[in-house]
């Protein structure tokens, strides 16, 4: 089905499965790209030469992932299955001797002890029990374990809400991407006494789909709200030919529901007349920036009542979702209905680096920063330190703090207690991190940290910019 781009004021469209080899190198040798078939947009003329990168860098990775998705999906299987198959039986040691005996212990990926690959570099199930509700930093500490928690499968979801955290569990939910054609965001809701915690899973290491939507730079820009990431926006749940209408077509039938809409209805159903209830968005990732553009959609639709209930946001390594008057507009209404927002970014994180924010990407992020470095401690920043990432001027820095992350996991569980001992799967990503350092600060691991060890500096008494 044609996609109908009426309901923006302006866009720019990638298609990746529309490009073929010519057409990839004629995005950086001439500056018509918009006559391609690969590229729909609303403006006319030539584009320079940083923008005709931009869009080649985000069509060919977009191509290579919609070549390798069965191979990562594969790969990933059997990485999570070797992994699980360890942990079924207890150790590589008892593995051998089970082998040896026949009695193995076969891993079942819907029970609620399989863990994904996050679930594998940290797996943490309990709360922190020095943090209790009513504490400042608590839905910091509550949030990040939802975030990390939103990877897994059902089962386990259901086990850790009601019976480790003794909390409600509302349900765990797959969501329709109309331009990908699948049911590929998902996201679980509990409820903790009045408060009701909506959380987006994040990108899986191993699906091509989610990774699709990050590198998918393509942008819709709409009147009074300004450009906002169109991979993202898809994943919530923009439709081709409606965008965002404010209430859905009753007639309208999809596969599965679309997220931003089915969120929407399980709140106003479950926030009812209850004066006390209200809810938070949270998410690691992918999840932290579905959790922040949902408000946003809100704030567009002026959906007054939810967004009054909405108490705050808490996002994990959220890359940025739109330009500078998105930001405005975002700033805006958070202050107009008093919507604490943190946006959490440990270390040399690459993710919250991501887009760029310069003149040829045109991405930014809003609010307050909560920053902390590589012994936990952290302080309220406007932006991250080193905010694009790429610099000849950090590399040696930052290449040194991946050698002191990689120290520390050897001496952590000493200084902090065995609740902070790391794995053999998360030191060998530690390992990969000293070639690209940034890409192990991402995991949920050293996030769950900074909530446990540094936010008591931040939320006690809370700093302002």
């Amino acid at each position: 089905m044609a996609c109908d781009k009426s309901f923006s004021s302006s866009y720019m469209l990638l298609s990746p499965e529309k490009v073929g080899v010519i057409d990839l190198f004629h995005i950086l040798m001439y500056s018509d790209v918009h006559k391609r078939k690969c590229v729909d947009s609303s403006k006319e003329g030539e584009e320079s030469f940083e923008r005709r990168w931009i869009m080649f860098v985000s069509i060919l990775v977009q191509k290579l992932l919609l070549l390798v998705a069965k191979p990562m999906a594969w790969s990933g299987l059997a990485i999570e299955f070797w992994l699980n198959l360890v942990l079924s039986n207890r150790g590589l040691g008892r593995l051998l001797v089970n082998c040896f005996r026949g009695k193995v212990v076969m891993p079942d990926r819907e029970s609620g002890r399989f863990l994904s690959c996050p679930g594998n570099w940290d797996k943490r199930v309990e709360l922190d029990k020095s943090i209790s509700p009513g504490d400042s930093e608590y839905y910091a500490a509550l949030c990040i374990m939802a975030s990390k928690a939103a990877y897994e499968n059902e089962a386990y979801l259901q086990t850790t809400v009601t019976r480790h955290w003794q909390m409600k569990f509302l349900g765990f939910y797959n969501f329709w991407n109309d331009y990908q054609g699948k049911a590929t965001t998902q996201a679980f809701m509990l409820r903790d006494r009045d408060t009701i915690v909506v959380s987006f899973r994040g990108t899986e290491p191993f699906d091509a789909d989610a990774w699709s939507s990050d590198f998918d730079l393509s942008w819709y820009e709409f009147q009074g709200v300004g450009k906002i990431h169109g991979g993202f926006m898809k994943a919530l749940g923009l439709q081709k030919t409606l965008g965002w209408p404010k209430e859905l077509d009753p007639c309208l039938k999809t596969p599965a529901p679309l997220a931003y809409y089915a969120i929407r209805e399980k709140l106003r159903a479950l926030l009812g007349d209850n004066d006390k209830a209200k809810y938070i968005l949270t998410g690691h990732s992918l999840g932290g920036a579905l959790a922040i553009l949902f408000t946003g959609i809100l704030a567009m639709h002026g959906e007054a009542w939810l967004l009054k209930k909405l108490e705050a946001v808490y996002t994990y390594g959220q890359p940025r979702v739109g330009d500078e008057k998105f930001g405005k507009f975002m700033e805006r209404a958070l202050n107009e209905y008093k919507i604490e927002y943190f946006r959490f970014v440990y270390g040399n994180d690459i993710v919250p680096r991501l887009p760029y924010d310069d003149s040829a990407f045109m991405f930014k992020h809003f609010g307050r920063c909560c920053y902390f470095n590589s012994k936990y401690k952290g302080k309220i920043v406007r932006e991250e330190p080193n905010k694009n990432y790429f610099s000849l001027r950090q590399t040696i820095p930052m290449m040194l703090n991946a050698w002191h992350e990689l120290m520390r996991s050897f001496t952590i569980s000493r200084e902090k207690g065995p609740d902070y001992r790391e794995g053999s799967f998360l030191r060998i990503f530690r390992v990969i991190g000293l070639l690209i350092p940034g890409i192990p600060a991402h995991t949920p691991y050293d996030y769950v940290n900074a909530t446990r060890l540094g936010t008591s500096q931040l939320f006690r008494p809370r700093q302002r910019l």
